[in-house]
């Protein structure tokens, strides 16, 4: 096998940035965020077309569910390509990496590599994997998803999660893009310690029923670790349905969330908080519009912090906690605010989130430094990263113009002409 080293990324610092009314703020949050570069690790190749009994080579590949089963010497440290390609079947994620030495399963660049109609599970014994830029999607419409049945298991609509995740330590899941699944976007459970969410765009997932909309974004529970969500773009079709649904019964926990500079819009609360008591919560930096935020559900509850978050269109609700920081937040549409959001993970990529309740037929975005003078650059859709680009150019100052309708939108910005 190559080796994988001249395929990592160098350490890149990042911030998120806020621009409102002619004035600049760097916001709190920033990370140094590190690409492992293993010595001796190498690079495995799967495809649509492989197969177990192939060296792995780009040659001759392997098939997706053999590779991320362990069925094959992946070492930790090694990176898996994932080629472009329809990928159906059952695919169990039992890969393990080390803490100094992830496993990487990361679609190949500029290609699409999409799991159709199948789901993604991460089961025992998962740990230290990233799984990077896959495509996680169903095929039915939106409108046919529906049933006659109440509850939460409808027995007339086939289909899982589009990603469900039992356990791994220390896993990351970064830059997904999980839309159109029968049932939720992302099941992430108490066996997953110490992981994280960056950069996903989650959208269109769920069913509707007679009682409500059903199938959210993330549905997640956590007791030990931190879990981190953060960078991620989410919406929901149906009313009832939740953006993020941190939650569960009295006999479920909620604690120990990291919860960053998320965009969630059009509809679907946000909400962390459940029927036991939960602490140790922090939710910063995250814009929302027709969505309402929801710290707290029935329990007395320790623990949170709440800082610079916007709620335009919804309302904040913090419910019974003995502890609370509250700053910052702002409860209302602004008329011109634009946020800048790079990837942690990834240099050329990052969103870009406008409020616009004047209601202008174009927006000037702050896009430094994230874009220096003379970079190419487009303006994905966040539900249809691989269609046509609404908009690109080349960056020739601080700001950039940008094209609205409505009151809201939330972009990804690629540069380089939008390379995926």
């Amino acid at each position: 096998m190559q080796s994988a080293a001249k395929f990592a990324l160098a350490s890149v610092m990042v911030t998120s940035l806020v621009f409102q009314e002619g004035h600049t703020e760097v916001e709190r949050g920033s990370w140094s965020a590190l690409v492992p570069s293993v010595e001796g690790a190498s690079e495995h190749f799967v495809s649509p077309e492989g197969t177990h009994g192939n060296p792995g080579t780009a040659e001759a590949p392997w098939d997706l569910a053999s590779a991320l089963a362990g069925q094959h010497k992946v070492k930790p440290g090694d990176i898996v390509w994932v080629r472009g390609g329809t990928y159906q079947g059952k695919f169990e994620v039992k890969l393990m990496g080390k803490e100094s030495a992830p496993i990487i399963v990361r679609t190949y660049p500029g290609e699409r590599a999409t799991v159709l109609d199948s789901g993604v599970t991460v089961v025992e014994p998962a740990s230290y994997v990233w799984i990077w830029g896959l495509e996680i999607a169903g095929s039915v419409p939106v409108e046919k998803r529906e049933t006659k049945q109440t509850g939460s298991h409808p027995s007339d609509l086939p289909g899982t999660d589009g990603l469900s995740i039992y356990t791994g330590k220390a896993c990351k899941f970064i830059n997904l893009i999980i839309h159109d699944n029968v049932k939720g976007g992302v099941g992430w459970w108490v066996g997953s310690t110490d992981s994280e969410f960056h950069g996903c765009l989650i959208y269109n997932n769920g069913w509707r029923a007679p009682d409500r909309g059903h199938g959210h974004c993330i549905y997640t529970q956590n007791k030990e670790g931190i879990k981190t969500i953060s960078s991620c773009i989410m919406s929901v079709p149906y009313d009832g349905s939740y953006t993020m649904h941190a939650y569960g019964s009295s006999r479920a926990y909620v604690d120990n969330f990291l919860i960053e500079d998320n965009v969630a819009y059009e509809k679907g609360p946000f909400l962390v908080g459940g029927g036991r008591p939960s602490h140790n919560i922090k939710v910063l930096r995250n814009y929302l519009h027709g969505v309402s935020m929801r710290i707290g559900y029935g329990a007395q509850n320790e623990d949170c912090e709440l800082r610079d978050n916007v709620i335009a269109r919804g309302d904040l609700t913090i419910q019974k906690y003995r502890q609370v920081v509250k700053e910052g937040n702002v409860e209302a549409l602004p008329d011109r605010k634009t946020i800048m959001i790079p990837n942690k993970y990834d240099p050329n990529r990052a969103h870009l989130a406008i409020f616009n309740g004047a209601r202008a037929r174009e927006v000037r975005a702050h896009v430094a430094p994230f874009l220096k003078p003379g970079d190419a650059f487009c303006l994905k859709r966040a539900k249809d990263f691989f269609g046509k680009p609404l908009f690109e150019g080349k960056c020739k100052e601080k700001e950039i113009t940008v094209p609205m309708e409505g009151e809201f939108t939330v972009f990804v910005v690629l540069k380089e002409r939008g390379e995926p």
